[in-house]
């Protein structure tokens, strides 16, 4: 499960790091929970959360079906 999220991330990626930020994988959980980091520019951001549901949250759950949600830490 781990390495299919890493290749969703990697599609976010060059969106983020384009503005400066970055996205690391933190953990998945066995209850389907991917806690993830926030990093460079968009750590501290005002708009991180919207990203973190709109974009990386979004494309996690269309992707893999068996996930529940993106937090981050």
């Amino acid at each position: 499960m781990r390495e299919k999220v890493e290749q969703v991330l990697d599609k976010i990626r060059p969106t983020l790091q384009a503005d400066g930020g970055d996205v690391e994988l933190v953990e998945v959980t066995d209850n389907g929970i991917v806690k993830v980091r926030l990093k460079g520019a968009c750590q501290g951001c005002p708009m991180s959360q919207m990203t973190l549901k709109n974009g990386i949250e979004r494309l996690l759950l269309k992707e893999i079906p068996e996930l529940k949600a993106v937090e981050a830490v």
